[in-house]
């Protein structure tokens, strides 16, 4: 779970960099990326969970 709340941390950071300073739109798309891959992540992280086993 620490590395979910990291990947959102650094998105945020990125994103915010890329907003801010002129020239550095690249910086928001990766955060936005970094982002998506965050919920993917933890998307199939929860789906393992949700299993029940038989």
């Amino acid at each position: 779970m620490a590395l979910c709340l990291l990947l959102v941390i650094v998105a945020m950071v990125l994103g915010i960099i890329g907003v801010v300073a002129k020239g550095l739109f690249y910086l928001l798309v990766i955060g936005v990326v970094v982002l998506v891959a965050d919920f993917v992540l933890l998307g199939l992280r929860m789906g393992r969970h949700r299993r029940l086993p038989r």
